[in-house]
């Protein structure tokens, strides 16, 4: 029992003695799972690393003899062809539908006009025998009935009241709430980073130029984003009419987001991106481009006023300075090209895009009707 003992002291001594002799990556061989592992990592680390410098010199690489060879660029740029073919086809399919949209409404408004004349004589006859039913039926409701009766009228009343600009805004401010209620949802979430948020290095990167348009993760930003367009709406479906607008709000949120896939592509800092702020800068820039005397002020300093054009410089130099200081708070690329975007619409893209869309709007006529010697409604022109 004591020579057992003493065995087995020695040989535990003997071990320890033999191991302090190997350095700590020796000991790996004792775990060749281990081992395996942790050479593959670092041998594919090491190979991503120094590929280029291989490429570039030339050398030996696992007994084999490289060739030189061209750097291989970290991003290609052929991963901007999709999205550049589907801004400009976004784009124009865009307007050619926003054309379409204003036959079909002038079309609609004409018809309406013509039946109204009709009902308004019947109205006349009918007006006596009409106030003693609406009476008698208020009376049959129960005091729920009318108190929903009342909220609804209420709210005819409100929507009556608005601009045809706010009540554009309306539907895109609904859409975007929605939206961002989809954010909350935890079985949505990989779905909302695929196709809500815009990335350069993403598989997807055509749809979500749009859709992230529409997507806001913070209900701060959406809200800040939602007020400058509705601060602007008026003045904008007033320029341009709600068709056109919608268009070119459309529009400016793909090239807006073209420009940050081109800035992140060429500076190697990819990231998703997501917002209403590129679009809004379409409609922002828009605006002061055609109207640079208007008054702009600040929500929270009431007293500081300043014109639109000047508003217009400081937002574009802020956003170059980011740009070229490497700021990552906003998407400045987006901001940008947004602004770009709407100053070169209202200067030439007007003329050059809406006021040529005759052509379309007469083949949609005679494709709609079969009478193609019929003028269409609302065809040639427009509104700048």
């Amino acid at each position: 029992m004591a020579w057992r003992t003493s065995f087995n002291q020695w040989t535990k001594l003997d071990a320890i003695n033999r191991s302090s002799l190997f350095s700590k990556n020796t000991r790996c061989t004792f775990h060749p799972q281990q081992r395996c592992g942790f050479r593959k990592a670092q041998r594919q680390v090491e190979t991503k690393r120094c590929a280029p410098e291989e490429a570039d010199a030339g050398g030996y690489k696992d007994g084999v003899r490289t060739q030189p060879r061209a750097p291989v660029p970290l991003r290609k740029p052929d991963r901007l062809f999709r999205p550049l073919v589907f801004t400009v086809a976004f784009t124009g399919c865009s307007f050619g539908a926003a054309a379409i949209f204003q036959y079909e409404s002038v079309k609609s408004r004409v018809q309406m006009a013509m039946e109204e004349e009709n009902k308004e004589q019947q109205d006349e006859l009918l007006e006596a025998c009409d106030t003693t039913y609406w009476h008698n039926w208020w009376n049959q409701l129960s005091d729920f009935q009318k108190q929903v009766i009342l909220v609804m009228s209420g709210i005819d009343e409100w929507w009556s009241g608005l601009s045809e600009g706010q009540k554009t805004v309306t539907g895109i401010i609904a859409i975007n709430s929605v939206v961002l209620c989809c954010w909350r949802i935890p079985s949505m979430q990989r779905t909302m980073v695929k196709y809500f948020t815009s990335n350069p290095a993403s598989r997807t990167r055509c749809f979500p130029m749009v859709l992230s348009s529409f997507s806001h993760y913070s209900i701060i930003h959406m809200m800040a984003n939602m007020y400058v367009l509705w601060t602007f709406s008026t003045s904008i479906v007033s320029l341009l009419g709600k068709e056109q607008f919608l268009a070119l709000y459309l529009s400016g949120g793909v090239i807006s987001t073209f420009a940050s896939y081109v800035f992140k592509t060429s500076t190697r800092r990819l990231g998703p991106s997501l917002g209403a702020s590129g679009a809004i800068m379409t409609i922002l820039a828009a605006v002061c481009t055609k109207i640079p005397e208007a008054k702009l002020g600040i929500i929270l300093l009431p007293v500081v006023s300043f014109s639109a054009g000047n508003a217009l410089k400081a937002v574009v130099a802020m956003d170059t300075a980011g740009l070229l200081l490497g700021w990552r708070f906003f998407d400045h690329a987006a901001h940008l090209g947004g602004a770009l975007f709407g100053v070169w619409y209202t200067l030439y893209g007007n003329e050059m895009i809406w006021r040529k869309r005759e052509p379309l709007v007469k083949f949609w006529h005679a494709l709609r009707n079969g009478s193609p010697g019929r003028a269409p409604p609302g065809g040639g022109g427009g509104q700048v």
